[in-house]
């Protein structure tokens, strides 16, 4: 398998990189990979978009920063005046 290797990459796209492997859980070295699949997958043959995702693609993945911002869109405001899972579980715990 061929090696790829970029140069002079600027200190603050190298760290936003890092940040955002991390936030996927993923080594550097697999985001990377991931990043340039996509770029790859939304050319599709002849540089035009495919018609449908290839075997092992997932489509329609989200950061956890887009699933957080949805659910504060879906529920603006918290619950209140309800116990708190800690004493749930202390309840329980205390009537054994």
């Amino acid at each position: 398998m061929p090696n790829l290797s970029i140069k002079d990459v600027p200190e603050e796209v190298a760290e936003a990189l890092r940040q955002r492997a991390a936030r996927n859980h993923r080594s550097l070295q697999g985001e990377l990979m991931m990043i340039i699949q996509q770029a790859v997958q939304s050319l599709g043959a002849e540089g035009q978009a495919p018609n449908s995702a290839s075997p092992g693609w997932r489509r329609g993945t989200r950061t956890i920063e887009d699933l957080a911002a949805e659910s504060r869109r879906r529920y603006p405001e918290p619950v209140r005046d309800l116990p708190l899972g800690v004493d749930i579980i202390r309840a329980d715990r205390d009537s054994r």
